[in-house]
């Protein structure tokens, strides 16, 4: 079953293994106990990973004053919605992928169907918000942000656009008892003139990935263009060093964390643009095991972003030892707490000497730095 778009159809390939009709019930896809087994422990793991990883961002942020700026809402809203795709979707993918039969009744076929669309679109459009906030902090310093409030008018769109979208997997959804087994799968509404389900899965690919994507590789290569090319002002090249130092750091993470993503959802989409356009390519027995390895990378992304802020960032860093390592709880209280963006501020604010103009341009972004962190 497709944890996106679940092509699981009474007629066409099914979007899990390859073409089973629905008055047949015998299936063909049963693997030996080793194969499975190694399958659940790959799977198993990523929900462990990613939901203790998600949940200590979620805490780290949330529990510390100075950790709950703008930017940071977004990577919580981000955590929320990768823990959540993750706890409820991952390990019924996979169990529902390797029976081919579904044992969790009408109401979660629906649920199941329709959440893992509304939850990568609000973590796609979390990064995208948090690229856009990157651009405005670094090319405009002197304009406006979000407030606190507005920032959470974003987030409820996002997830407001987000429900939206997957509605009409969860309008569609439906099960089917075969003689042998049970099946969820959605049933598309027939038109003879128009492909309603290849239109769905086309504007769906391009709405939770090419066109997020497309946004955010120009805003970081806008960023990065301006970083990277930015020359050292006389007298003050120690303060600037630093500055573009650090803001080249936070650049850096969040297009860690944006090429991660795309590699592990690219060829998820790939093998069901595929699907609904060639089919018959489906119609094999390996189908199965690529499927599970697509859909595992593709799950895997869920996990990811917690390590690449423990490697990348200082004050996660400093949070992840708190949870973790009894050893340093006191000077990783002090990396969460001091460090704040206002303790920031009064260090750049006191180094100010006479390039008082250009000095204040950047320390205005380096103030907003580490996405606020």
């Amino acid at each position: 079953m497709d944890p996106l778009y679940n092509n699981t159809d009474c007629n066409p390939a099914n979007g899990t293994n390859v073409s089973v009709n629905c008055s047949d019930g015998f299936n063909q896809f049963v693997q030996p106990v080793w194969q499975i087994t190694l399958w659940a422990v790959a799977y198993c793991s990523i929900v462990a990973v990613s939901v203790v990883g998600n949940m200590v961002v979620i805490w780290i942020i949330l529990a510390h004053k100075r950790m709950r700026t703008v930017t940071n809402y977004f990577l919580v809203n981000l955590a929320v919605a990768e823990a959540s795709m993750s706890a409820f979707n991952t390990v019924i993918n996979f169990a529902y992928a390797v029976h081919n039969e579904w044992y969790f009744g009408l109401v979660y076929c629906r649920f199941h169907n329709f959440f893992p669309i509304a939850a990568i679109f609000a973590s796609i459009y979390s990064m995208t918000a948090i690229a856009l906030d990157r651009y405005m902090a670094i090319i405009h310093p002197l304009q406006q942000r979000l407030s606190s409030t507005q920032t959470r008018v974003v987030i409820a769109v996002i997830w407001i656009l987000a429900l939206l979208l997957a509605f009409p997997q969860y309008n569609y959804s439906s099960t089917a008892l075969l003689p042998g087994r049970t099946v969820c799968y959605i049933d598309w509404p027939e038109n003879t003139t128009v492909d309603f389900k290849k239109i769905y899965y086309v504007c769906v690919a391009l709405l939770i990935y090419f066109l997020p994507l497309c946004i955010m590789g120009w805003a970081y290569t806008t960023v990065g263009v301006t970083l990277w090319a930015s020359e050292i002002p006389g007298d003050s090249s120690e303060h600037y060093k630093e500055q573009l130092i650090a803001k080249r750091k936070v650049v850096k993470m969040m297009i860690v964390v944006v090429c991660t993503f795309a590699v592990c959802w690219l060829p998820y989409h790939i093998y069901f643009l595929l699907h609904q356009f060639f089919p018959e390519l489906f119609e094999q027995l390996y189908i199965q095991q690529v499927y599970l390895a697509v859909m595992w990378l593709a799950m895997s992304s869920t996990m990811y972003n917690p390590i690449i802020y423990y490697c990348l960032n200082s004050r996660f860093r400093a949070g992840f030892q708190q949870v973790f390592c009894c050893c340093t709880p006191a000077a990783a209280k002090e990396e969460l707490e001091l460090k704040s963006p206002r303790y920031l501020q009064t260090q750049v604010c006191v180094m100010k000497t006479e390039t008082e103009r250009l000095d204040l341009f950047f320390a205005k972004s380096f103030c907003e730095r580490d996405l606020g962190i």
